[in-house]
């Protein structure tokens, strides 16, 4: 049985030379949930996108079974789905069924193969009666619903987030973590809200200057105040 996420000695370094990744080793297994910590400039970002090939380091990059390399990209983009901070950066057409039958669409599905994976989608994160709504005239918990959707749509084995919390009232936000809690693939989240990974996510890897610095079980890690304080990280 393959891992999920499988990473070995990758590090990187953009052009100005700022190292952001440094011999960066890990394992996800199927199934499994786990949030990446850290403050900002920590590599968290920079690590995400190396997960569908968007940024090429050194080491090697496993995503079901496949080499993060040029001739598998279409099948690794396909096996891990990305939800941004930002729900902007995702929606962008006519209505939130469009939005979310782009992916199936240009994966060549039949229509009715489009709207059996559209109506899944949207009921999975309760958007259910969504469907002809116009997307940037929802709420800003409604709209990170609706990218997660854009994403599930397309099946992917893994479900990747970046501060999925962020920005969300207290309602939109207890929302938001139990349809994590429900989804069943996979998930690796980056984030700064710690009450959330340690409720929502049983594993926990800490980064701090390109580096994994610490990786274990939630609530032990997170309990841990000499830790947490050593990696600029509170939790409220």
């Amino acid at each position: 049985m393959h891992h999920s996420i499988e990473i070995e000695s990758l590090s990187f370094c953009y052009p100005d030379g700022h190292a952001a990744l440094e011999d960066i080793s890990l394992r996800i297994a199927p199934g499994e949930k786990v949030a990446l910590v850290g403050p900002n400039g920590a590599g968290k970002s920079t690590l995400i996108l190396h997960l569908n090939g968007i940024l090429t380091g050194t080491g090697r990059v496993t995503v079901s079974g496949l080499p993060v390399q040029p001739p598998n990209l279409g099948r690794v983009r396909a096996a891990v789905g990305m939800v941004f901070q930002n729900p902007e950066d995702q929606l962008f057409s006519p209505t939130v069924y469009d939005d979310v039958a782009f992916g199936p669409i240009y994966q060549g599905f039949p229509a009715d193969k489009v709207e059996e994976r559209v109506r899944a989608a949207l009921a999975s994160v309760g958007m259910g009666g969504y469907a002809r709504r116009v997307s940037h005239h929802l709420s800003m918990g409604e709209k990170k619903s609706i990218a997660i959707a854009t994403v599930l749509s397309m099946e992917p084995e893994v479900l990747v987030l970046d501060e999925p919390t962020a920005g969300l009232d207290p309602r939109a936000r207890r929302t938001l973590i139990n349809r994590l809690q429900e989804l069943p693939m996979t998930m690796l989240v980056s984030s700064h809200d710690l009450a959330m990974v340690r409720e929502a996510f049983p594993r926990v890897l800490i980064m701090d200057q390109g580096r994994i610095v610490a990786d274990g079980q939630s609530a032990e890690l997170l309990a841990d105040e000499a830790l947490l304080h050593a990696h600029g990280l509170e939790l409220m």
